[in-house]
């Protein structure tokens, strides 16, 4: 494995590592190109009153050389996600991608499903029943739609979760992935994706080859702009009527995606690891920005996985940010890992109103629409909405507050 001594998400050295073998091609050749040091668990948020450290694990991202799969080195963390609740951008998302799958004609009347979700919260099911009454669950049988929504990247060994799904197929079914693709990482410098927990980062180009190793054919493509980006792919048996019958746009789509990642460099270490210059960035101007913080009060929202490494690697206390706030219960009690001690509290939207926030620093961008709607207290105030990433933004008021 490439390695070597130099800054965090720099891509140095070189050298095999017989310990590492590439979660879908089983290559013992990779290159670094994203190094967070020791982290703790993105997963496990401990009791805001536990005096035990947090435990620490490596955080580095390889880039097969022989695939070209962006995976997690190792992680040696156990999975203790609390649930939270599904924001209401990924509803529409996966609204949006039901639509554009009935359309296509891959979900229809009496049609058997199967998912496979994610731990962040949300399903599919809702929107499945909704727009095609009568849908059933295909109970691990063949299945007319396999879902996936963010599901594959939770998975250790990407290649047997990939042939599970594959086999759960029927001869005329559709499996529809729903990806947050490394390119779009890439291009938005969203360095603190990285996360245990999260064993594989699918690009377009990797998908269609993972795909096409099945001897399935794309028979729809779709992006949407959640998290700056997602895409929701269908592939089908390419023997299968729906094979032979995909439209050209459909294909166009997935040539342009294609063509886009490979100018982008989804499969050369250096490129990807320029994912490390975002780290020093982001850390450097938002530790800027809350030292000018003064004595305003700064409260958090949103306990989110990717927040946790930006918490570690910026140094964030307490003395930085009172409590983050969250809709989640199952995270109330519990608190920030790698704040430090005291730790910094996870509390219930509740706790606004005795924090008082100058500052609310939002730790998901996509979530700014839904929570001003929820919470127009904040403004009505004179606090302001801060977008944590890529570099604090404070969110101009809406007019009238």
């Amino acid at each position: 494995m490439n390695s070597g001594a130099g800054p965090r998400g720099s891509f140095v050295g070189s050298g095999p590592s017989p310990a590492w073998r590439c979660r879908w091609c089983r290559g013992a050749e990779g290159s670094v190109v994203l190094d967070l040091g020791a982290q703790p668990p993105a997963d496990r948020f401990p009791a805001a009153t536990d005096p035990v450290e947090d435990a620490l694990f490596p955080l580095r991202m390889v880039l097969c050389d022989r695939c070209g799969l962006a995976q997690l080195e190792e992680d040696e963390t156990r999975a203790d996600e609390p649930r939270g609740v599904e924001p209401e951008a990924l509803v529409a998302q996966a609204r949006a991608a039901v639509a554009d799958l009935t359309r296509a004609g891959f979900v229809e009347r009496g049609a058997r499903v199967e998912e496979h979700g994610s731990p962040h919260g949300g399903s599919w099911w809702a929107p499945v029943r909704d727009a095609v009454p009568g849908v059933v669950v295909a109970g691990g049988g063949p299945a007319d739609l396999v879902v996936d929504s963010l599901g594959l990247m939770h998975e250790p060994d990407l290649r047997s979760a990939w042939l599970r799904r594959v086999r759960e197929m029927s001869a005329e079914g559709v499996l529809a992935l729903h990806l947050h693709p490394l390119s779009t990482i890439m291009r938005d410098g969203t360095w603190n994706v990285l996360r245990h927990g999260h064993y594989s980062y699918l690009s377009v180009t990797m998908t269609v080859e993972m795909a096409r190793s099945s001897e399935l054919t794309p028979v729809g493509a779709w992006r949407y702009p959640l998290y700056g980006g997602t895409w929701v792919l269908a592939f089908a048996r390419s023997a299968s009527v729906r094979a032979a019958s995909v439209p050209p746009e459909v294909s166009s789509v997935i040539e342009r995606a294609l063509e886009d990642e490979s100018a982008l460099g989804v499969r050369d270490p250096a490129a990807v690891a320029l994912l490390g210059r975002g780290v020093t960035a982001s850390t450097a101007a938002l530790r800027a920005w809350l030292d000018g913080c003064g004595d305003s009060v700064v409260v958090g929202y949103g306990a989110a996985s990717r927040a946790v490494s930006l918490f570690a690697a910026t140094g964030i206390t307490v003395r930085d940010v009172r409590a983050v706030v969250d809709s989640s219960e199952a995270k109330r009690g519990l608190s920030m890992p790698g704040s430090g001690r005291p730790r910094v509290p996870i509390v219930g939207p509740e706790a606004f109103a005795e924090l008082r926030p100058d500052h609310v620093l939002l730790f998901v961008p996509d979530l700014l629409d839904e929570v001003r709607r929820a919470y127009p207290q904040i403004e009505a105030a004179g606090a302001r909405w801060v977008l944590a990433e890529p570099e604090p933004f404070v969110v101009p008021p809406l007019s009238g507050t």
